[in-house]
């Protein structure tokens, strides 16, 4: 039996500054910089959650050579990047469980293939669509595996700003919990249904130093 946790929220953005003032107009925070992705010619800042979870802002490093595949996160989907342009926004969540492998088994949903993936001395590995797709337009985690002894949330800067719950409006609420069952994620997020003629969303809720926020997925 697998065991699935939340490990991080996914913000977009066309630049990283773009994406750190997004955040801090929001939750009144700057995020710091996180790191480079080589693999996939990429970039972020990142917080602690607490908990095990932290909070990652990505954009695509245009100073890097491109990767050879598609970048992860649909950072190359043309519908992506235009709503990015538009502005900053949700893009998707994570989880991380004890057997990547066993879980892109179990999953309802193809999760795409497993990729080992490292920074300095952190090692995990991930599953990726070939295409580098959002999961169900992201409803649906990134999934990985970290191969450390510690999260990697531990060594973040910790801006006293903490999750409160993650919640997903779908038209298909159902099938998406049954998709989530699949991988022991479906008490990870609260799943509503939403009118057929209503896009779905997702919202991210926080308890920041100024109170209660929220980061969205919707493109207004």
């Amino acid at each position: 039996m697998i065991t699935t946790h939340l490990d991080h929220i996914v913000v977009g953005a066309s630049t990283l500054e773009e994406g750190a003032d997004y955040v801090e107009k929001i939750l009144g925070v700057r995020v710091p910089d996180g790191g480079e992705h080589i693999m996939m010619g990429t970039h972020n800042k990142v917080m602690t959650l607490g908990n095990g979870v932290y909070l990652e802002i990505i954009a695509v490093n245009f100073e890097m050579t491109p990767p050879a595949q598609p970048r992860w996160f649909g950072l190359d989907d043309p519908n992506v990047l235009a709503s990015l342009v538009h502005s900053p926004r949700l893009l998707t969540w994570a989880v991380n469980t004890s057997d990547l492998m066993q879980l892109t088994l179990q999953s309802e949903i193809s999760v795409g293939e497993i990729k080992q993936a490292e920074r300095g001395d952190l090692r995990w590995r991930v599953a990726l669509p070939d295409d580098g797709r959002l999961s169900a337009a992201g409803f649906f985690p990134l999934c990985i595996e970290w191969q450390v002894d510690f999260h990697p949330s531990e060594r973040m800067s910790d801006l006293d700003c903490r999750l409160e719950g993650i919640e997903i409006h779908h038209p298909r609420s159902e099938w998406l919990k049954h998709c989530l069952k699949s991988i022991s994620a479906e008490n990870l997020v609260l799943i509503q249904e939403c009118d057929d003629n209503q896009p779905a969303f997702m919202q991210a809720k926080f308890l920041t130093p100024s109170g209660i926020r929220i980061l969205s997925s919707e493109i207004h």
